[in-house]
């Protein structure tokens, strides 16, 4: 019987798309996936995991909870673990891999209950280890890092360096080249709705305080929270801005592809998206992330020279427009920049984790006979 390799993630996109983007390569590679999810995941509009067997499981975060609700989501995550438990009983997986957060959390505890328990590997994405990550660290087999210096691991816990998987699409980026602006420039300005609304408040105003020279040539997509949209539109068209706005952007990739320069958060998969596709980016880390690990991500690139970091305290238009006309004054330092970004890109992610997941499951098996 061919052992399932269960991929347990949810939440935010951070944690999903890597959980994607390596359930594609182990299905291109011939294996059955599992998916265990929590109820606010994208995966059930998952083109990956679009039939293909998937478990809700309970759970609930407990960091920064007062005691009432802190005791609500204990109650859930221990059913959580029984309800995970007589999933993975059932199901003889070879392998649990979770992405961090807490929807990893029940399936990785009741692993380790079972007898004969499939090896446990975790992946985190950020420049700075997780919490759920960190809490599970010591009882997974090993950790695979997307950030070759990632802080707060534990010490004594078996890591290997693979990268951040990205979605296919972004991958096939990596063959492309960055083709400097010579007549219209292309600014692309990302964040979801923890992101967009600072973006909606500041880069039409920083646009409009550009010199007409540069202004006049740009051309801007912009990711706008649906209640933001007409307001910012009407900004852009007072400023004689030429811009397309849209609260999501199905084509990413795409987009990504003629952009000239990149402004957007800095979460894990933002910053390995970048990376790969080689485009240089103004990054603005989410005051609110847990232990600041935007600002870690951000430095990261930042440090290679493939971004230039704006904490969001100082983002002002008056600021981040004396930022723009430096950079975008100069076709020659974007050029240059997006090729440092891509110096730290890892497109073979999806592989590295995969080929980690497969040995590890043989090795396994090999302790097992």
């Amino acid at each position: 019987m061919v052992q399932p390799i269960v991929i347990a993630a949810g939440g935010t996109g951070g944690h999903f798309f890597p959980a994607e983007a390596l359930a594609a390569e182990l299905v291109a590679r011939g294996h059955r996936i599992v998916l265990m999810t929590d109820a606010r995941s994208a995966g059930q509009s998952s083109a990956t995991f679009a039939g293909r067997e998937q478990h809700v499981i309970q759970g609930a975060g407990i960091a920064g909870r007062g005691p009432w609700r802190a005791t609500k989501a204990i109650a859930s995550l221990t059913a959580g673990i029984a309800q995970a438990r007589a999933i993975l009983s059932r199901l003889g997986a070879g392998s649990v891999v979770g992405f961090g957060g807490y929807p990893c959390v029940a399936p990785i505890l009741a692993a380790r209950m079972l007898r004969r328990r499939p090896t446990l590997i975790l992946h985190e994405q950020n420049a700075v280890l997780g919490r759920a990550n960190r809490f599970l660290a010591g009882r997974a087999d090993v950790l695979a890092l997307g950030f070759a210096g990632t802080q707060r691991v534990p010490a004594g816990t078996r890591s290997e360096f693979t990268g951040n998987p990205v979605r296919p699409a972004i991958t096939a980026l990596s063959q492309t080249s960055y083709i400097a602006a010579t007549d219209r420039i292309s600014l692309l300005v990302l964040g979801g709705s923890l992101g967009a609304r600072i973006f909606s408040d500041v880069v039409p105003d920083a646009l409009r305080l550009l010199p007409q020279s540069l202004r006049g040539r740009l051309s801007v997509v912009q990711q706008t929270r649906a209640e933001d949209l007409e307001r910012v539109k009407a900004a852009y068209v007072a400023h004689g801005i030429d811009a397309e706005l849209s609260p999501f952007f199905p084509d990413v990739a795409a987009r990504l592809a003629t952009a000239h320069l990149v402004i957007a958060r800095a979460g894990a998969s933002t910053v390995a998206e970048l990376a790969v596709a080689g485009r240089p980016s103004i990054l603005v880390p989410l005051p609110a992330a847990i232990d600041d690990h935007q600002s870690a991500n951000a430095s990261a690139v930042a440090e290679a020279g493939g971004a230039w970091v704006m904490p969001q305290p100082r983002l002002t238009p008056a600021s981040l427009a004396e930022q723009l006309a430096t950079v975008l004054a100069d076709p020659r330092r974007l050029a240059d920049a997006a090729i440092d970004a891509r110096s730290q890109a890892r497109a073979d992610a999806s592989a590295r984790l995969a080929d980690l997941v497969e040995a590890r499951m043989a090795a396994r098996g090999t302790e097992r006979v």
